[in-house]
């Protein structure tokens, strides 16, 4: 949405400023603003920009139209790079990596509007920011293991860092959360109501140059409120205390032991998904865990990509969900047991070219 009446350039994302307001805007509606590598380089290229003025107080990230911030990464493009083997989809990550990476060490306040759907790539410009708004529309999710995918943008590391197992079971699962639920899982810091966004957005713009994040900080809690009730504080046991296996087996056999309707929801959610999604995807957040920081986290997701474009049911579960639509993936193979550790051991190889050298 656009909040303000400054004057912006270019087409899929649109930049410029208001005040002392450095302005990102993801201009693709049609596609809720699915990213692009041409898209990642303009956001970098304006992080550059504003980062160098010493007229810019903040950075403000939104995306145009009513649905969502953005929905992720072009998954379409990625398919036919796939299937072409070019090498498009690996300069996609490989940009879209490090600019994880830029905005989560970024050192003036970098402010975002997760409105809509945020989900994916969506998750990775903003949840990697230093002042993360939610607001009555937000619906946040890492919806990976659904096409055959695994959480990546750096997914695993803050799935790895939210309280207790909230993290486990936002990936497996890849359910899409609220507002509240996404404050709990600390993937944002704020619920601002989206009437209130549009003053906020004002005031972010007459800062002063120089302002510090904590400056940032104190202008946000004055319009924040408290978010309507999520799902995590009430079962926040029983996820702890289903989620804390090692194994997709066990937490689906815990789960299944509960006389609870909330554990049977998330049970169906999680069963539908790619069975080698499922486990790669734990493996991935179980060694998160043990990782220093976001940039190890980023390497091992790149290298697991390399795997992924070899992996049936990537373009299955693409097929099913953006392709054909029938929403009736077939994966392969069909069932957990069926995937032992010579399925799941390829996505931990270092990748020949690392991300960061």
């Amino acid at each position: 949405m656009r909040y303000l009446s400054a004057e912006m350039t270019g087409e899929d994302v649109l930049t410029g400023r208001q005040g002392s307001l450095g302005l990102i805007l993801l201009n693709r509606p049609r596609v809720l603003n699915s990213l692009s590598l041409d898209m990642v380089k303009a956001i970098e290229a304006a992080l550059d920009r504003f980062e160098k003025d010493p007229e810019i107080a903040a950075v403000l990230m939104t995306g145009e139209g009513e649905r969502g911030l953005c929905a992720g990464g072009d998954i379409r493009s990625f398919y036919e790079s796939g299937k072409a083997g070019d090498g498009r989809a690996a300069d996609f990550l490989r940009a879209e990596y490090r600019m994880n990476a830029r905005i989560a060490s970024y050192p003036k306040p970098y402010v975002v509007f997760m409105e809509g759907i945020t989900m994916g790539g969506g998750v990775g410009v903003s949840s990697h920011g230093s002042h993360r708004i939610v607001t009555d529309t937000t619906k946040l999710a890492m919806p990976e293991t659904g096409i055959g995918f695994f959480p990546d943008i750096g997914a695993t590391w803050l799935l790895a860092k939210a309280p207790g197992e909230l993290g486990t079971l936002m990936g497996l699962t890849g359910e899409a959360i609220g507002a509240a639920d996404t404050i709990e899982a600390c993937f944002a810091d704020w619920f601002v109501p989206a009437s209130a966004l549009a003053d906020l957005a004002e005031k972010l713009s007459i800062l002063l140059p120089g302002t510090t994040h904590k400056d940032v900080s104190l202008l946000v809690d004055a319009a924040a409120t408290s978010p309507p009730k999520g799902e995590f504080a009430d079962n926040r046991a029983l996820i702890d205390r289903c989620f804390c296996f090692d194994t997709v087996e066990e937490i689906e056999a815990a789960l299944s032991a509960e006389a609870n309707p909330f554990a049977e929801k998330i049970r169906s959610a999680m069963m539908v998904k790619s069975p080698t999604s499922l486990k790669v995807t734990l493996a991935l957040l179980r060694a998160a865990r043990k990782s220093p920081d976001l940039k190890t986290c980023l390497e091992r997701e790149f290298a697991a990509t390399a795997q992924i474009l070899h992996t049936p049911d990537f373009y299955e579960g693409i097929r099913a969900a953006i392709i054909d639509k029938d929403r009736n993936p077939k994966w392969s193979p069909p069932s957990l047991d069926a995937i032992g550790p010579g399925i799941v051991e390829p996505f931990f190889r270092p990748h020949p070219q690392p991300l960061f050298g």
